[in-house]
C-alpha cells in the first residue's frame, strides 16, 4: 500500500496565486509608481537649481567687474561693463546677460539665458517650449513651468531685486499640478 506522495502545488493553487498577483499589479502598483509626475517635479527642481546657480554666478561676476569699464566678451565679440551701481551687462559662456542691482534682470533674455535652460539660439518662448519649458515674464518676474502641466501649479518664479543689497527671490516650486 505504498502510495506515491507527490510534492508541489495543485493547479488551482497556482491559478489563485497568479490571479492575486494580477490584481495587485493592476490596482496597487500604479499608485506606487508614478514616474511621469516624479520626472516633471525633478525637471522643475533642476531648472530652479540652474536659475539659483546662474543668479549667484552672475552676481559674483557683476561685483568683480563693477567700475572696470568695457571688457571684451569672447562669446559675442562685444563689450560688457557694469557700473558701480550694479547696472550693465556681464559676459557668460553663451551670451551677454543684462544685470540690474548686480543680479540678472527678470527677463527671458537675462536670467533664462544665464541659467542655460536651452541650448537653442536665440532664447525664446518657442525654443524653450521645444526643450519642455513654458515661461512667462512681466515687470521683473519670470515664471518657469514644465510643459504639459497646469502652468500656475507646476512652476516657480524668479523676481529680480529692486535695490542694491537685496537678493532676488526665487520661489519654492509649486508642484500640485505636475
Amino acid at each position: 500500500m505504498n502510495r506515491n506522495k507527490q510534492n508541489g502545488f495543485t493547479l488551482i493553487e497556482l491559478i489563485v496565486v497568479i490571479v492575486i498577483l494580477g490584481i495587485l499589479a493592476a490596482v496597487a502598483l500604479p499608485r506606487f509608481v508614478n514616474l511621469t509626475t516624479d520626472a516633471r517635479i525633478a525637471k522643475l527642481n533642476a531648472a530652479r537649481g540652474a536659475v539659483q546657480a546662474a543668479a549667484a554666478l552672475v552676481h559674483g561676476s557683476a561685483l568683480a567687474r563693477a567700475g572696470q569699464g568695457n571688457i571684451p566678451c569672447p562669446a559675442t565679440g562685444g563689450n560688457t561693463a557694469v557700473s558701480n551701481v550694479g547696472a550693465g551687462n556681464v559676459c557668460t559662456e553663451n551670451a551677454i546677460v543684462a544685470v540690474a542691482n548686480f543680479y540678472p534682470t527678470g527677463t527671458l533674455a537675462s536670467i533664462v539665458q544665464a541659467a542655460g535652460l536651452t541650448n537653442r539660439t536665440p532664447v525664446s518662448v518657442a525654443n524653450l517650449r521645444l526643450d519642455g519649458y513654458e515661461v512667462g515674464a512681466a515687470a521683473g518676474v519670470v515664471t518657469i513651468a514644465v510643459t504639459g502641466n497646469d502652468f500656475a501649479n507646476c512652476s516657480f518664479t524668479y523676481t529680480a531685486p529692486t535695490a542694491v543689497g537685496v537678493a532676488p527671490v526665487i520661489s519654492n516650486p509649486i508642484i500640485t499640478g505636475c
